[in-house]
């Protein structure tokens, strides 16, 4: 490996980058001032500009969080340094000159609690090297430092305000590193793509970007309600004993316990919270007119529409199996209870038995959490989408490596679409995954998803019609790719 350091002159001041592998990438590049002190809670404030040559050849700070909840299925990241001056982005381009090439922006999952956009899995080299794009990971604020809610004290929207101001960032400076801000796509997975519904819901990033990728986006899980997430606020507050008398008091308060403090009480607050069979979040955006999930999903594709945005969505076959990894055993009473609240039928879990054969009951719960938090809802916004006059391609992720207890769950899509084989090698999610197969679906999806930022077209290389309601066309990946007609038919059968 040959590297070399690359300087690029912006209007914030010189950055000097690395060149890995044919592609010079930036790492750490602030696009807002550390909201660190009397700004912990803040909106993010635009980066003030610097005098020196800025090194940009390491990985900035990644936002304080816990231990992922995920790690028994998808292992340990390397553990990069945390703190609350986390608001950077990796940046890798193929050259810094005049090309205009198409951009990415990526917002990384994590239930809005872990992750970054600068971990290895993440990298972005490939993908703007086989693409010729520019690649942008961006790094928000988490948990309670993106979305604590209480009057006077902060909004529950800092994260979304990191993210929007990445993005401003983008159309103000990607010019300076070989992209085009005119041709932006941003491309979201679990919690990142929520976050884009966000925008698309609120308009509020309306004209920042062109296209969006949204992958096993959690759209049944509304943004919760200024009561919800005062309630939320309130009782982490108690936890870290903070007086409530006085929101200034309280901000002062805040401001003198440690990042690893607040983490903690998180985590408990997270756990008090917990019910079976749901995805429940201490922390996520702030929105009282978004606040039910037909709502979200309503006003995310009138979004979507009016802004003329397509989209790529889609989930992975089995979702939730990345949840119950950590289960042994499930309470019958429970599990019926589950069934009948979310589909309304006593006989809803013989159904999802047939569908199934020789499946265990934690198979079954996670069809159901698969189902009803991801698959249905996701493609109720694919109809809504259509209805507001944008387009989608659907697609379902099928493909697992064999004798795999996680089959084709949440997040395994995302090796194939970066291409950093090396950083999942010793994931236990990919675990037993043949190389040559690897090697072929990589290529297939990649075209795929480079076509759509490319051009805005996935099906370069393998057809793949946009969806339309009569025939609910779906790309399948698996160890045979095609689209399908029709897939949505399940969702009939189990509900009817």
């Amino acid at each position: 490996m040959i590297n070399e350091s690359c300087i690029v002159q912006t209007s914030l001041g010189l950055l000097q980058g690395i060149r890995r592998n044919d592609v010079i990438q930036f790492r750490g590049v602030p696009y807002a001032d550390a909201p660190e002190g009397k700004f912990r809670f803040s909106r993010a404030r635009p980066v003030s500009a610097w005098s020196e040559i800025r090194d940009a050849s390491i990985h900035g700070l990644i936002a304080p969080q816990p231990p992922s909840p995920l790690r028994q299925a998808i292992g340990e990241s390397s553990e990069p340094p945390q703190g609350e001056d986390c608001l950077s982005l990796t940046i890798s381009t193929p050259a810094i000159d005049q090309e205009k090439r198409p951009v990415v922006v990526w917002l990384h999952g994590g239930h809005y609690m872990t992750g970054a956009g600068s971990l290895d899995w993440y990298d972005g080299a490939e993908l703007s090297k086989d693409g010729n794009i520019v690649t942008v990971g961006v790094n928000y604020r988490l948990g309670a430092f993106g979305f604590l809610h209480y009057p006077g004290v902060s909004d529950g929207k800092m994260g979304i305000s990191d993210i929007l101001t990445a993005l401003q960032w983008v159309q103000d400076h990607i010019a300076h590193f070989g992209g085009d801000p005119d041709q932006v796509t941003v491309m979201g997975q679990s919690a990142g793509a929520h976050a884009i519904m966000c925008l698309l819901a609120t308009r509020q990033a309306q004209g920042l970007f062109q296209r969006a990728i949204l992958q096993s986006v959690p759209a049944s899980l509304a943004p919760l309600s200024e009561a919800k997430a005062f309630e939320n606020g309130r009782r982490l507050l108690d936890m870290l004993n903070v007086n409530q008398r006085d929101p200034q008091e309280i901000t002062t308060q805040l401001n003198t316990l440690s990042p690893t403090q607040i983490i903690q009480a998180s985590g408990k607050l997270a756990q008090e919270i917990a019910r079976f069979g749901q995805i429940t979040l201490p922390f996520m955006p702030v929105f009282d007119s978004l606040s039910t999930a037909d709502r979200f999903i309503e006003l995310a594709a009138k979004g979507a529409g009016e802004a003329g945005i397509d989209l790529i969505m889609g989930t992975n076959r089995e979702e939730a199996n990345i949840l119950l990894g950590n289960i042994k055993a499930l309470d019958p009473a429970l599990v019926n209870e589950r069934f009948v609240a979310l589909t309304g039928k006593e006989e809803a879990i013989e159904r999802y038995r047939w569908r199934r054969p020789g499946s265990t009951t934690i198979d079954l719960v996670s069809d159901l959490i698969t189902d009803y938090t991801f698959l249905f809802p996701s493609l109720k916004l694919t109809e809504a989408v259509h209805k507001a006059g944008s387009r989608t391609w659907v697609y379902q992720f099928d493909w697992a490596p064999l004798g795999s207890s996680f089959k084709a769950c949440h997040g395994l899509e995302l090796p194939f679409i970066f291409g950093n084989l090396e950083a999942y090698k010793d994931v236990p999610i990919f675990q037993g995954a043949n190389p040559e197969v690897v090697a072929g679906l990589t290529t297939a999806i990649r075209s795929a998803w480079i076509g759509f930022i490319r051009t805005g077209n996935p099906g370069v290389t393998i057809p793949w019609p946009s969806y339309e309601p009569d025939q609910r066309q779906t790309m399948r990946y698996a160890s045979i790719i095609g689209a399908v007609g029709d897939l949505a038919e399940i969702n009939r059968f189990l509900t009817r």
